[in-house]
């Protein structure tokens, strides 16, 4: 059943211009909350999918455009051997579980990351759910899953150089556009607000380009007990603030 949106300022008290265009979350503490009720880090990981859920719906009834998902690092693959078995099966469950709630919210899938590496039962199910949403026009959900943004810019940096190689590039014309459209993010806003949970306050390789300007909302909440309300909270946190990209405003 599809969720009809719902008007932004009757829910937060924010009008549509003030809301985010992308939200992007670096989703913090499924461990964390797992070891502190003595439970295996597995058990916050299958909670933070549930969360996944929710942010995701909430969003898309909201009418934001983008959502940004910081899932799985390049570094994560340091974790141990059975936790990074247990998450690769999660995903494969996710984006199977998920496809008519992605459906029914009118959300457009996309994997931001490398691909060299993943599974490839993780590829495959990835792959269906990217091409079955294609022509979905609401709420753009990116998975970083394998996703590093020193990676990004490398990936970008040597797709610039092959075609200064080829000849049909001049170094001259590169600009901040060709890099932005080189990215794993090509034609999707930057990011207006980045979340990030558990109380951490650090970047982690996160979107390095695109959160140039974005507002960083930080809370202690852990990500299994990061609810909508708490998504609310960071949005009219959002909504509350001057953005001056590096201008002087006088009233």
């Amino acid at each position: 059943m599809t969720h009809a949106p719902i008007d932004p300022h009757d829910v937060l008290d924010v009008p549509p211009e003030r809301l985010p265009r992308h939200i992007a979350v670096i989703m913090d503490g499924n461990g964390r909350w797992a070891s502190q009720k003595g439970w295996p880090r597995v058990r916050g990981h299958e909670q933070g999918a549930k969360t996944v859920r929710t942010v995701v719906t909430q969003c898309a009834k909201l009418g934001i455009e983008a959502l940004t998902l910081y899932s799985f690092s390049t570094e994560n693959w340091k974790r141990p051997a059975d936790e990074i078995q247990f998450l690769m099966g999660l995903y494969v469950r996710y984006l199977v579980a998920e496809r008519d709630t992605i459906m029914d919210n009118n959300v457009c899938f996309r994997h931001v990351g490398r691909r060299e590496g993943l599974p490839e039962s993780v590829l495959t199910e990835m792959d269906k759910t990217t091409e079955m949403s294609r022509e979905n026009t609401g709420l753009t959900l990116c998975l970083a899953l394998n996703y590093g943004a020193r990676d990004e810019l490398v990936d970008a940096v040597r797709a610039i150089a092959r075609t200064v190689k080829d000849g049909t590039l001049n170094p001259e014309e590169i600009d901040e556009a060709l890099v932005s459209a080189s990215l794993y993010t090509s034609g999707i806003p930057d990011p207006d607000l980045l979340i990030r949970t558990a109380g951490e306050r650090r970047i982690s390789n996160f979107l390095l380009w695109q959160i140039s300007y974005a507002e960083i909302h930080v809370t202690e909440t852990l990500w299994p007990e990061f609810t909508e309300a708490d998504l609310n909270d960071a949005i009219r946190d959002f909504a509350r603030r001057e953005r001056r990209f590096g201008k002087v405003i006088t009233s």
